[in-house]
């Protein structure tokens, strides 16, 4: 019984061997594959940063609220430093004691409720209110003016996201040209009439009611946003750019200029049609 026993784990083993012979190779032939794309941005203006697409969307969101509201520059690098810092740029449900959101706001601090503080746009306006207060915060260092609307434990920790926030707030408020490249490769879970209405209704969202204004569904096409310069061009391009992962974007053209999914790079404008510095159009999926 014994030697029946003895032989039947050796033959189980022997299947083992020879099956993880088999996934080894399995495993050699995928690795042989061409790599899979992730959805992720690359954003290049002084320097280079790279999110994924949800950070990459609610850092877009906080620059749009600050340029709607008329602050300078430093301001959005501000925010975004602390942004980083609290939350990694990622709208949490929870923190520290009863923190939330994308800078760690308590409602029992009197920022607000939990629903609106995991409102990416009333946080960043309640940020950017309590930034505006601060006398000088124009000439102190990103983390000392952080820290005075934050008051948090660690005072100097924002300084160390400074440079990737003063990147950052050069793409997002157009200083910078094609700085915003996102990979989206999977399909969309909405295309068409519904995305092009969701689409214009988040840019109004952020953009509010005197910005979002210039911009215009092309019914089941996507959207055109009218603009008076480049630098707004920009603004409007790298954000849809940012938000094309949860949007069902295709394509958005400025200038010379245009981004497709899912290669996700602004490339030259091929077909002839490019040069309109008037307009920055965006496509949906259909």
């Amino acid at each position: 019984m014994r030697k029946r026993t003895i032989a039947g784990v050796l033959a189980l083993l022997g299947v083992a061997a020879v099956t993880g012979v088999v996934v080894v190779i399995d495993n050699l032939a995928d690795n042989i594959q061409l790599p899979r794309l992730i959805p992720e941005c690359t954003v290049s203006a002084d320097g280079t940063v790279t999110l994924d697409t949800v950070q990459m969307a609610n850092a877009a969101t906080i620059a749009a609220v600050g340029v709607r509201r008329g602050l300078p520059e430093q301001a959005i690098v501000v925010a975004l430093a602390t942004a980083f810092q609290e939350s990694k740029l990622e709208n949490l449900d929870d923190g520290d004691r009863d923190s939330v959101g994308l800078f760690q706001q308590r409602p029992s601090q009197g920022w607000g409720t939990f629903e609106q503080i995991k409102d990416p746009r009333y946080s960043a306006g309640r940020f950017y209110s309590a930034l505006k207060k601060v006398k000088g915060w124009e000439e102190m260092r990103v983390t000392d003016a952080a820290q005075r609307v934050q008051r948090s434990a660690y005072p100097n920790a924002y300084e160390k996201w400074a440079d990737e926030s003063r990147v950052l707030a050069a793409a997002l408020t157009g200083r910078a040209t094609g700085a915003v490249d996102c990979t989206v490769p999977d399909a969309p879970a909405i295309r068409g009439a519904e995305a092009a209405a969701a689409l214009l209704t988040s840019l109004k969202l952020d953009w509010g009611k005197k910005l979002g204004g210039q911009a215009r569904s092309a019914e089941t096409a996507g959207l055109t946003v009218a603009v008076a310069s480049s630098d707004t061009g920009w603004r409007f391009a790298h954000w849809l750019v940012s938000h094309a992962s949860a949007t069902g974007l295709e394509r958005v053209r400025f200038g010379d200029l245009e981004w497709h999914a899912p290669k996700g790079k602004w490339l030259p404008v091929t077909d002839g049609s490019g040069g309109n510095q008037a307009q920055v159009v965006a496509e949906v999926f259909h």
